[in-house]
């Protein structure tokens, strides 16, 4: 992990390259998909979803949960990335439901940059790196 410094535009740009998003989701798609069947399970992306940290209290710190609790957070998540229903997400099901996410962070940092912490191979951190890349090359 590291502290980055981004703002909501970072991302949005990010989110709008679509060869450098979709290779950045494709490649977590392909990372999550633990038996290769090109569709993602609920047991293949609830470590994906714990990840997501959607219950964190304070500061990194979790808060306590049922278990019941969380499965019934966690199975409505997963329903919003299958989208057709059918009990498993699919590449492009994937790829949509990342884009609103982002888009989603991107509206909530708004256009003042704010100190974050991102996940090294994240995708908040390759928009980092995509920015600065830019950065780097105009100058």
């Amino acid at each position: 992990m590291s502290v980055e410094i981004l703002d909501g535009r970072t991302v949005q740009s990010f989110v709008e390259d679509e060869r450098a998003f979709n290779s950045c989701v494709d490649a977590r798609f392909a990372a999550l998909d633990a038996d290769r069947d090109g569709r993602l399970s609920y047991a293949e992306m609830a470590r994906e979803l714990a990840a997501l940290r959607v219950r964190e209290a304070h500061f990194g710190a979790d808060a306590p949960a049922p278990a019941a609790e969380l499965a019934r957070l966690y199975g409505a998540l997963f329903a919003r990335f299958d989208r057709d229903g059918d009990g498993a997400v699919g590449p492009d099901e994937f790829r949509a439901e990342m884009r609103e996410v982002m888009l989603a962070v991107a509206s909530g940092l708004g256009a003042l940059p704010v100190q974050m912490v991102v996940e090294e191979g994240g995708l908040l951190r390759r928009a980092v790196d995509r920015e600065l890349a830019a950065t780097t090359a105009a100058c």
